[in-house]
This record gives structure tokens, C-alpha cells and sequence, in this order.
């Protein structure tokens, strides 16, 4: 019987790296995401996992993209040129959807779980650059700005901790980097408000419901650190939008 190794991550759906291949237990969504998996690979994108069917036990099999997938926070996935690449890697899979049936009425299919831990990234001398997006779970139809302000909140670790005036400059070079219109740009950071108030929610009603995964983040304090971001971009609002 082939060996499987626990894979970090998939607090929801925890999944295990057998023969090179990663599976995963099925979920309602499974049909979309394999849909929407498909889609990319029959445009030959490498910046997504591939849908290789499902094992003898009913498991999702996928492809294991090789890299360095960082679990803790790493400066590095804030440089420019890491910055550039995953907000184009982001605009790619944005525009391979724009107008499909898998988009329904939205603008495009949105990821709507980009983080670093999400994301491969390949070592070059000591520079972190994406690769590929993995944990495409949550993917649905949406705004692109919905994608951009995710990646602002976690890319660039909007918090307590973060320089606002640093943060302004970053948002500005990733709403540069995908060419996120004029029109857009003044939503940005009230839609990474929308996402930490939707996140800290979330996590606090379906740990209420009984959850396990969602409780275990409650008990990690998970929606307090949450809060505590949506409170610190609150008052740093005009700055951060300052120079969009």
C-alpha cells in the first residue's frame, strides 16, 4: 500500500501527498473547482494544480506542484518583483475566466483565499517568486477587486504590525502591477475591510454551528488577531488609499 504524508494546511479539507500526487476528500463544491481546474489546464496555465480524476477510494487526485509554500509569514513575498509576478499570476487566471460560463454574472472566477500559504514559490538566491496557486477551495465567481484587496490583506500582513506608509506604497505597485482601473482603485481598501469583517464572521458562525476546523481557529484566536487588523486598517484608511 503506497505511503501517504500529511500536507500542511487545509484546515477545511486536510490533504496527503501519495505516489507524487495530492488527495483530497471530495466536497459539494468538488464538481465546480474540478471544472474550473480543467479550464486552466486546457489553456495549458501552469499557475494551478491539474485534475487527475479520483483514487480507488473516491479521493480527488491532483497534481503536487513542487516548492517552498510559506506556512509563516515572509517578508520576501512583499518584494517587488515577487509582488509583480503573483498579482500577474493572479490577473492571468482572472483573465483565462473573464467572460466564461464558469464566471456566471461575475467579472471573472475569483481564487478568494490568496495568501502566501496558497502560493509555490521557487527559491532564486535568496528571491521568493510565485509560481502557482493552489487551494483553489473557496474559487467562485466575483470581482477582480475582490482577489486584489484579499492579496493586499494577507501579501502585505495589513495589521498592527505593518508601517502604514510602507503598506500605502505596496497596495499602490500591486494595483499597478495587474492595471486595476482608476474607477476601481478607490474600493480597494473598503473591499479589505469587506474581507476582514467577512473572514472574522465567518469563522465566529461557523465555529457557533459547531465546526470543528472553524472552532479550532477560534480556540487559536484566529478572530481576535482578525479584528485587530480590520480595527488597525480602519484607522489608517486615508493613508493607505492615499496614493491610488
Amino acid at each position: 500500500m503506497p505511503q501517504e504524508q500529511e500536507l500542511h494546511g487545509g484546515h477545511i479539507n486536510a490533504p496527503v501527498l501519495v505516489d507524487g500526487t495530492v488527495r483530497r476528500t471530495p466536497t459539494p463544491r468538488s464538481p465546480y473547482i474540478r471544472r474550473l481546474l480543467d479550464h486552466y489546464a486546457a489553456h495549458r496555465w501552469p499557475g494551478a494544480p491539474r485534475h487527475l480524476g479520483t483514487d480507488a477510494r473516491g479521493r480527488e487526485t491532483l497534481t503536487f506542484i513542487r516548492g517552498l509554500v510559506p506556512w509563516e509569514y515572509d517578508e520576501r513575498v512583499a518584494a517587488d518583483d515577487s509582488l509583480t509576478a503573483l498579482t500577474r499570476l493572479v490577473r492571468t487566471a482572472h483573465d483565462l475566466t473573464a467572460g466564461h460560463e464558469l464566471a456566471g454574472s461575475g467579472e471573472v472566477v475569483c481564487h478568494n483565499d490568496l495568501t502566501y500559504r496558497n502560493t509555490v514559490y521557487h527559491d532564486r538566491s535568496g528571491q521568493l517568486l510565485p509560481t502557482a496557486l493552489i487551494d483553489w477551495d473557496l474559487a467562485a465567481p466575483g470581482r477582480r477587486i475582490h482577489d486584489i484587496a484579499h492579496l493586499c490583506w494577507q501579501f502585505l500582513h495589513l495589521g498592527p504590525t505593518c508601517d502604514p506608509h510602507w503598506a500605502a506604497h505596496r497596495i499602490r505597485h500591486v494595483a499597478d502591477a495587474y492595471g486595476l482601473p482608476r474607477e476601481d482603485r478607490a474600493d480597494l481598501v473598503p473591499t479589505v475591510l469587506w474581507w476582514q469583517n467577512r473572514s472574522r464572521e465567518g469563522i465566529e458562525q461557523g465555529a457557533a454551528s459547531g465546526n470543528p476546523a472553524l472552532t479550532d481557529l477560534c480556540r487559536r484566536g484566529v478572530p481576535q488577531h482578525i479584528r485587530a487588523a480590520q480595527e488597525w486598517t480602519t484607522t489608517h484608511s486615508e493613508e493607505l488609499s492615499a496614493l491610488l
